[in-house]
């Protein structure tokens, strides 16, 4: 009995051993993606900046055509909401918690009266959200690795399409930033209209104070009408960075932690099959003792 206990020992610790390869082997691939994405984010920035930076100036140099396409809307009665998760698992709580923050968001607005449609970025989020009775119109899946300028352009072009014919008042995103190595925060922020540069973060420039001299070409209103495009793809590009780099950052923390899991539970069970071993050979001597005592006791009579 005991050395049937033995062999299937063995067997689990074979099958935990060659588990924990995998795992570590996913933990080095994560590492070795967050400093590419760092670095994809990093190449953005600029960029980013240089776009909230124009849009501010022609905001501020004319502050009427400013209110149709930036501000919030008091009252939607159509809202958008666009949802970046990742393609994959097994990165901890990355998928579940933008998924359960866009659910509490729908929940909000359809307790309010305000209709709701939802797009998606990954394949984790449609199941889970069809599940909980939250269609979603379209999504785009196999971007959230290595997303690209074009997915963020054409998933722009979607997301915008129905606000700019009028037919919703309000989108938002829910997505993962990305902080630092060790802080990452799943966000709700509004993309469209666009937030105003005070609501950004931005310091937002007057009428009549723009420093220097500041000439438009075309004039502020047309200009605007080109930005807000813009504008929206690299915010949807920025999120895609900074969610993939949450993403990879999520799965390597989750894979060492297996990791470490899988080199325990192999102490664990070499000390019970050692135990069992013990116990085997225990009791093959005390049978041979017995056995011989026997045979003694025989002889002697």
């Amino acid at each position: 009995m005991a050395g049937g206990q033995e062999r299937i020992l063995r067997r689990r610790i074979r099958s935990v051993q060659s588990t924990r390869k995998i795992t570590k082997a996913m933990e080095l691939i994560a590492a070795s993606r967050i400093v590419r994405a760092q670095n994809r984010i990093a190449a953005n920035r600029p960029f980013r900046e240089g776009m909230e930076r124009v849009l501010r100036l022609a905001a501020a140099a004319d502050p009427t055509a400013a209110k149709k396409l930036l501000g919030t809307p008091a009252s939607p009665q159509h809202v958008g909401i666009l949802a970046i998760a990742g393609d994959r698992g097994l990165a901890g709580s990355y998928n579940s918690g933008v998924l359960r923050l866009t659910e509490r968001a729908v929940a909000e607005y359809r307790a309010a009266g305000t209709e709701v449609t939802v797009w998606s970025v990954g394949k984790k989020a449609p199941s889970y959200l069809r599940y909980r009775g939250i269609e979603v119109a379209q999504s785009f899946t196999g971007v959230a690795d290595r997303p690209e300028f074009g997915d963020a352009r054409h998933i722009a072009a979607i997301v915008a399409a129905p606000f700019v014919a009028g037919e919703m008042d309000l989108v938002e995103m829910v997505s993962t930033r990305f902080i630092s190595a060790g802080t990452q925060r799943v966000d709700r922020m509004q993309m469209l209209p666009l937030p105003l540069p005070e609501e950004a973060g931005v310091v937002y420039v007057e009428e009549g104070t723009l420093e220097g001299y500041t000439e438009f070409e075309p004039e502020p209103a047309k200009l605007l009408e080109k930005l807000a495009p813009r504008a929206l793809e690299a915010e949807i590009f920025a999120a895609l960075l900074e969610g993939a780099a949450a993403f990879f950052t999520a799965q390597q923390r989750a894979m060492a932690a297996a990791t470490e899991n899988a080199d325990e539970l192999v102490r664990t069970l070499t000390r019970v099959m050692n135990r069992a071993r013990q116990d085997a050979i225990t009791t093959e001597i005390m049978e041979i003792v017995g056995g011989a005592e026997a045979l003694r006791q025989s002889k002697g009579a």
